[in-house]
This record gives structure tokens, C-alpha cells and sequence, in this order.
């Protein structure tokens, strides 16, 4: 019987979340019970995403299946209400609503608290009333005064100067509390970083949170001294180390802003014209930007590319999003891009190193010939019993590196233009041998 009265004197917590929740379906309720703001269902899954709470389940008062549920301390709310708006999340903080029983309950105190005041002050105390009384009589006869004499208030004047200085003491307490409050604030440490970069910034404010208009898409975002970076999408594999814990806000920012981390090249490295070695000697660069294609006609249309003007050639490309970053945060000089996007137009010998030829290709099958049914230079691969390559053309510029400026070799040619079709006919040469064996065993 007595866990049975307790249940009834319990909140219908719940209830009142569903009721509240249907009228403010987009708003995130925070119920205040007692030492703590409590999120229930779909709010907590949310909070604790955004806030990385603990996240469980309980039963609670006139349900039988367990409902989601987290909480945070309530001295904690000027820390998580700015993460869950940032997070765009719509905060409704609520006081739970009293049960019919409970409201009974509290009318009955209100009740007799009432009819005792009344009773105090309807019968009244005859000592009272006589000072009064001896007191109105004081104050209607006329005082007589010696000139020199200090002047002494009326009983009724002390009354209420005493009153009115009982009632400034509250107020100046609360002053001084606001102002011990403001000196706090004042006081208060600055957050701490969670990461440095290379350069010494301070990385803060690093969380994930849930879009607007798709709610399956999570972005990552932090600070830099102060500064907002532009919110990336996350992957939903990082989200979900990120809710568990396996991946830190540093680990996240070296993967979603690796070039805010990195140390920036000299300004004046972007200081035009400059010089940088090409394939016959020094050259000029005498511009590089970078601009958004606007000609419709073309299939790179509103992407960013890549403009370099070197020497007498001008040429433009596709800028990937890495090299983007790395151009406006500069932490690549024009001459690193530049190589980069261009080398090969450039015929530098760097831009070939990348080229390799996988493993068991022998150079002596490499052939480089034109092709005299269309006059075009080709490259393809003789590999003796492991099949041949196809024949590929090869552009201008390669061709050039190859006879003519010599920054390049037939192998790199090779492994640019044929090796995935290498990696087939060795991948087919492995399989057979392994069906070989298999069936002698």
C-alpha cells in the first residue's frame, strides 16, 4: 500500500512530455526535477548526441517498456543551452506540471495558510491596541521644545524610518550580489583549447551537430582563436566513432580541416612575378589565381579552377578541393600548386616521379612507337606469357617530356597510361597458377 500511494504522488512525467510535445512538436523539452534538467525519447537521443552524455533507459510511472532518458546537473545549463542552440536545436525549458492529486493536495495548504492569516489579522492584541492608542495620544499634544535641545522624532516617524531602512538592506544585498556575480564573470578563465595548431592557434568549440533541413546529415565544426570554420558534412563511419568516443575533436579536425593545422608559407610567396625551375632552365610566373568557370558550354562549369600564367603559356585546371584549402589558407606556395597542376604541361621531371610500374613488369616490353594506321604516338606492354597491353595514346605534352625535354621515361609513360591493365593481366596470371596448384593437390 505504501509504494502505492508513493506511485500516485509521482508526476505523470511522461504524459506531460507527450502533451507538451504535441503542441511543440519541433522544440527540444528540458524538464527541471529538482537538481536536474531531464530530456525524454527522441530529446534525449538528440541531446545526448549533441552534448555526448550518457544516454539510457528507464522505466518510468505507468509505463511498462523502458523509454529513453538522459539528464544533465542544472548548474551545467549556461554550458549545454548554447551547444544544443548552435547545434540548431529550438530549447523549450519546462517546470513539471503537478498531478490532479498533487494540485488537491497543495490547494488544502494554500487554503489553511490563508484562513490563519485572516484569523492574525482579524483578532487583534489589546497590548497592541493600547500603545496605539497611547501613542495617537502622544502625538496629538502639543510638545513643548527647549531651542537647544536635539529635536526627538515622533515614535511613529522611527517606525518608519526603521521600516524603510530594513527594506533597503535586502536591496543593497542584492547589489552587492550582482556585483560579486559581474566580478566572477570577469574572473573567469578562458577555455581552455582542445588542440594548437602548427602556428599556435587555438582550436575550441570543436562538436558535431544535426542540419536543419536533413536531419540524417551531421556536420563538424570548431574554432580557430575565436574564429567559425566552415561546417563540414560528416561521414556517418566518424559520427559514429565520434558519439562513442573513439575519435577526438583533434583527430576529427586533422581529418576535415588538415590545412588549418598546417603552418602557412611566407606572404610574400604569393608576390608576382616570381621564379621557379622548369623543364630547360629558370621560368617566370607571372599570375596565378584562382576563378569559378562560367561558361555553361563547358563540362567544368561552376567549379573552381586553377589559372597559372608561365612564361608564354597560360593554362587553367580543375581545382581539387584539398588544393583549394591549401591555396587559401596558404600553407603551399604558388610554385608547389603550380607544380602540382601543371607540371606535366610543364615537362618538369618532378611531376613524373609519381608514375611507377607495379611489380614483376619488365622494362624491356615497354614499347613506345607510332602507330602508322592513325599516325599517333602509342605506349603498350609486352609481357611475354603474361599477355600483352593494349595500345594507348599518349598526349602532346607527354610526348614532349619523352623526346624532347627528356623529364620523363618510357617506364613512367607506361605506368600512367597501363597500370591498371597491368595489375589485370598479372591479377589473372596469380589465379591461374593458384588453380594450377589446386588441382594437382
Amino acid at each position: 500500500m505504501a509504494k502505492k500511494a508513493e506511485l500516485e504522488n509521482v508526476p505523470d512525467v511522461l504524459g506531460q512530455f507527450n502533451s507538451l510535445k504535441q503542441k511543440h512538436p519541433d522544440a527540444m523539452l528540458l524538464f527541471r526535477k529538482g537538481d536536474f534538467y531531464e530530456m525524454y525519447k527522441e530529446d534525449a537521443v538528440k541531446a545526448a548526441a549533441v552534448l555526448a552524455i550518457t544516454l539510457t533507459s528507464r522505466v518510468l510511472p505507468g509505463e511498462k517498456d523502458p523509454v529513453k532518458y538522459t539528464l544533465f546537473p542544472y548548474h551545467a545549463l549556461d554550458v549545454y543551452l548554447p551547444k544544443l542552440i548552435r547545434s540548431g536545436q529550438r530549447v523549450a525549458i519546462c517546470d513539471q506540471l503537478e498531478t490532479p492529486k498533487l494540485k488537491k493536495e497543495e490547494q488544502t495548504k494554500q487554503k489553511t495558510g490563508e484562513k490563519t492569516k485572516v484569523k492574525e489579522e482579524i483578532i487583534p492584541n489589546n497590548t497592541d491596541m493600547a500603545k496605539k492608542k497611547k501613542e495617537q495620544a502622544v502625538q496629538d499634544k502639543p510638545v513643548q521644545t527647549d531651542p537647544n535641545e536635539v529635536k526627538e522624532k515622533p515614535a511613529c516617524q522611527k517606525n518608519t524610518e526603521q521600516k524603510a531602512a530594513a527594506e533597503q538592506k535586502p536591496e543593497a544585498k542584492a547589489d552587492a550580489n550582482v556585483e560579486q556575480q559581474a566580478g566572477a564573470k570577469k574572473e573567469r578563465k578562458p577555455r581552455e583549447p582542445q588542440m594548437v595548431t602548427a602556428d599556435g592557434g587555438k582550436v575550441t568549440h570543436g562538436h558535431a551537430y544535426q542540419g536543419k533541413d536533413n536531419l540524417e546529415d551531421w556536420y563538424f565544426t570548431a574554432k580557430i582563436d575565436g574564429q567559425q570554420l566552415k561546417p563540414q558534412k560528416m561521414d556517418a563511419a566518424d559520427l559514429a566513432a565520434y558519439q562513442k568516443k573513439e575519435l577526438t575533436v583533434p583527430q576529427l579536425m586533422e581529418r576535415y580541416y588538415p590545412t588549418k593545422l598546417m603552418p602557412k608559407v611566407p606572404e610574400d610567396t604569393y608576390r608576382f612575378p616570381r621564379q621557379m625551375e622548369g623543364a630547360e632552365g629558370a621560368v617566370a610566373i607571372e599570375k596565378f589565381n584562382v576563378y569559378k568557370e562560367k561558361d555553361e558550354q563547358r563540362p567544368d562549369f561552376g567549379r573552381y579552377k586553377f589559372y597559372a600564367q608561365v612564361g608564354d603559356a597560360r593554362m587553367s585546371a580543375v581545382a581539387s578541393r584539398q588544393d583549394l584549402n591549401a591555396y587559401f589558407d596558404r600553407v603551399m606556395t604558388p610554385n608547389q600548386l603550380i607544380e602540382k597542376n601543371f607540371g606535366e604541361r610543364l615537362h618538369l621531371k618532378s611531376a613524373y616521379e609519381k608514375y611507377r610500374l607495379p611489380e614483376g613488369v619488365d622494362p624491356k616490353g615497354i614499347r613506345v612507337a607510332k602507330d602508322h594506321t592513325d599516325n599517333k604516338w602509342k605506349v603498350y606492354v609486352d609481357m611475354g606469357d603474361k599477355g600483352k597491353t593494349a595500345k594507348h595514346e599518349i598526349s602532346f605534352d607527354d610526348g614532349y617530356s619523352l623526346f624532347k625535354t627528356r623529364t620523363a621515361t618510357r617506364e613512367q609513360i607506361a605506368a600512367k597510361y597501363l597500370t591498371p591493365e597491368i595489375n589485370g593481366l598479372l591479377s589473372a596470371q596469380t589465379a591461374k597458377l593458384e588453380k594450377s596448384n589446386s588441382m594437382k593437390m
